[in-house]
């Protein structure tokens, strides 16, 4: 009898972000400012449609891909709010966006196909490309302000690349890709056979009015899969909902893989679904804008070295000058300073750590007291 587990998840292990948070939960006394999510709570219009929808009895079997309104609703939004044309049978409600991101790399990626992965970024692009059986490449952005550079970006293509990520806003800098990037990329990848995900969760939580997305380019729009999610601007992390949006060919091969995976999201959430791309994002994108203003003084005040965000809720600290790996920083610093970021070599890049911003103006404050406390000890 063969017991051999599959190749592909051998080497793969739970996230170091996972479980760094799970050191930082079991100390004693320690202050987190570590996950990616919300301090609020899911709007009450958000709720109440899906309690609406279980009273209804909303509880069998939807279509595979969504119920045609919310497939509708999607596809009314991102004309609406972003100007990206996708008919409602482009469209895949997924759960997660990391399932969008599963399917999407699952269809497109043949056994030794290369994934170019700009860095510093989620480690989950690198797994999901692994477990798919393909090859991640890694694309510094660090000196380069975190934009593309199309020069390396050339170089490291090779007969292999299927595809490239792009995250914008990012996780973990909060950056966003400048036009003048996008355009770039754009006149690198326009005629070769390179598939872009536009991993663009983040793009209600932008604090900018410059903001840009590589879906706009249409022209590539057979190459171009769109990945969203419910989970960050509305506050819907428990829900595990996400969409996909690609041209109808590419949609049609990704639905496959999406029905033996899931078969499909729930029925009863999909009206909650609908309630909430019909809500207005304004108050908690304000909120983060006022927190990110004090959190990148606070920091700066601190001698920290630390690019403005421009999205998202994170911030990515140089911790080079300290002379330790961000591993050992952040280690020390939760053991001495019982306050816990991310080390920066989970993201891809050594030297920094994240800070996320989504936690209440009272644990901001206490967890950057501690911050600066620690690194007096430094000095």
């Amino acid at each position: 009898m063969d017991l051999t587990l599959n190749s592909a998840v051998l080497g793969l292990e739970l996230s170091g972000i996972r479980r760094f948070t799970f050191l930082v939960r079991d100390t004693p006394g320690a202050c987190a400012l570590t996950i990616g999510e919300p301090d609020q709570n899911t709007p009450g219009v958000v709720k109440e449609a899906a309690k609406a929808a279980l009273d209804q009895n909303d509880t069998h079997y939807p279509p595979g891909n969504g119920y045609p309104y919310m497939l509708e609703a999607i596809s009314k939004f991102e004309e609406r709010a972003h100007g990206l044309r996708y008919s409602p049978d482009e469209i895949i409600l997924t759960i997660g966006a990391t399932e969008s991101l599963f399917i999407a790399l699952s269809t497109v990626l043949n056994p030794g196909d290369e994934v170019i992965i700009p860095t510093p970024a989620f480690s989950l692009y690198e797994s999901i490309t692994q477990l798919c059986r393909g090859v991640p490449v890694a694309l510094p952005t660090e000196d380069n302000r975190f934009q593309i550079d199309p020069a390396a970006l050339e170089a490291a293509i090779t007969p292999r690349t299927k595809a490239i990520v792009l995250t914008s806003p990012n996780n973990p800098t909060g950056c966003i890709y400048t036009k003048e990037t996008l355009d770039a990329i754009h006149g690198v990848l326009r005629d070769k056979p390179i598939f872009v995900l536009c991993d663009d969760v983040y793009r209600e939580l932008v604090y900018t009015s410059s903001y840009h997305s590589f879906a706009e380019f249409q022209d590539m729009r057979d190459r171009i899969i769109v990945i969203q999610s419910f989970s960050k601007p509305y506050a819907m992390t428990g829900w595990r909902l996400g969409y996909c949006l690609a041209d109808a060919p590419i949609r049609d091969r990704m639905q496959i893989f999406h029905q033996y995976a899931v078969v499909s999201a729930p029925a009863f959430v999909q009206p909650a679904c609908a309630a909430a791309l019909e809500s207005d994002t304004t108050p908690i994108r304000e909120l983060y804008r006022k927190r990110r203003d004090y959190v990148y003084g606070r920091l700066r005040d601190m001698g920290l070295e630390v690019q403005e965000p421009e999205g998202a809720f994170y911030m990515f600290i140089n911790i080079k000058k300290y002379g330790m790996d961000s591993l050992s920083f952040c280690e020390k610093m939760l053991k001495e300073g019982l306050v816990g970021l991310i080390p920066g070599v989970y993201f891809g890049t050594e030297g920094y750590m994240r800070l996320s911003y989504c936690y209440s103006d009272g644990d901001l404050k206490e967890g950057l007291d501690r911050v600066e406390r620690f690194l007096k000890t430094l000095a």
